[in-house]
């Protein structure tokens, strides 16, 4: 059905009209000019992600209900990165002509997905027509007491590095979708010089093999917000000095960390944590899987520095590794290899900025 038969409030009813809010902190949600929240004795956070087709996602690879869960994901994602707890979102989207209703409830199948995971209320948003594609900007609310909040600015000299999960993964996803996308073109284009209309029926239904790959996929399709490991830091007693999430790269997110708090870092090379599928697919691509971990981006694993003194808490903490330690400013931003060179840190995260036309 096209999205202009039934309109914006015809839209938002349809897509919107059997949420259940979860929280007591929501008083009211969808239906009024404002949602009408409630926090007495916490503080308020609050978060916003723009996400633009062609910067952020390409719709050749990635379905709208995983883009729903991924744009949900990276929002809550930050709340947790500041030790908090998501309560809501809002979600305004820009479409054009070419979106229909049943495209957009398969959006925020997605999205419900996501917020169902983390009991996030859905509390309203705004819808507007756009010429250049789909445009997503959900705002996420949350909130802490302000004793447990960690900012980035936090880390002392001697605290523990930690990362979660492991790095490089949805980097090295995007790079094998990057790769097929090609592929796909390729052989289509050259189908439409030759004029092979039988080549082109046969590769409308192009199905590019992902055995072994399934991993990286997930990564970069499927992004997840570490809530888990708040919760395992919480269970053991743990406050982080500092904290944020990894969604343009190790090295760049621990440079903020360093200038915000204002001090150095020793990370290690060899204790960074990279899964099997990464390494596999880098040396296929003939990419070095170290760069990938480091500078790759969309891990969304979180990154965040303890006190020396919970050594005991972290070190078999599963789904969490140390890497590295915080220094005196001094003696700046280091990576030492696996041979036991010494390098300093560059930021090589990806920067959207760098896109423009």
């Amino acid at each position: 059905m096209e999205i202009a038969k039934l309109g914006e409030f015809g839209l938002i009813d349809r897509l919107t009209k059997d949420l259940e809010n979860k929280n007591e902190s929501t008083k009211y949600g969808v239906g009024d000019d404002c949602a009408v929240l409630h926090y007495p004795d916490s503080e308020v956070l609050v978060t916003t992600d723009l996400l633009m087709e062609g910067v952020h996602f390409d719709l050749t690879y990635i379905d709208l209900k995983h883009l729903g869960y991924k744009s949900a994901m990276v929002n809550i994602s930050d709340v947790f990165a500041m030790n908090g707890t998501p309560r809501q979102i809002t979600v305004s989207l820009a479409l054009s002509k070419r979106f229909t209703v049943e495209d957009m409830e398969e959006f925020y199948a997605g999205l419900r997905l996501a917020c169902e995971k983390w009991n996030v209320d859905i509390v309203g948003g705004d819808t507007t027509s756009s010429y250049t594609g789909l445009a997503i900007s959900i705002t996420c609310i949350g909130e802490a007491r302000k004793e447990d909040i960690v900012y980035r600015n936090g880390a002392k000299n001697t605290d523990l590095i930690c990362v979660s999960g492991d790095l490089g993964a949805a980097y090295m996803g995007l790079q094998l979708l990057e790769r097929e996308k090609s592929v796909y073109y390729q052989q289509v284009n050259e189908a439409k010089k030759k004029g092979d209309n039988k080549a082109l029926e046969e590769l409308a239904h192009f199905n590019p093999d992902f055995a072994g790959k399934e991993y990286l996929l997930q990564r970069q399709l499927q992004t997840e917000a570490r809530g888990d490991i708040i919760n395992k830091l919480r269970e053991a007693g743990v406050h982080p000095t500092a904290m944020m999430d990894i969604s343009d790269g190790l090295s760049s997110e621990l440079m903020h960390i360093c200038k915000q708090s204002g001090v150095g870092c020793r990370i290690f090379e060899k204790e960074i944590p990279i899964d099997y599928q990464t390494a596999v697919m880098a040396e296929e691509m003939n990419m070095n899987v170290t760069t990938c971990a480091l500078n790759g981006g969309e891990d969304y694993e979180l990154l965040f520095t303890v006190p020396i003194g919970d050594l005991d808490k972290v070190k078999d903490m599963e789904g969490v590794r140390m890497i590295g330690h915080i220094t005196d400013q001094k003696y700046g931003q280091i990576l030492v290899t696996r041979d036991n060179q010494e390098f300093e840190l560059k930021a090589q995260g990806w920067n959207p900025l760098n896109d423009q036309k």
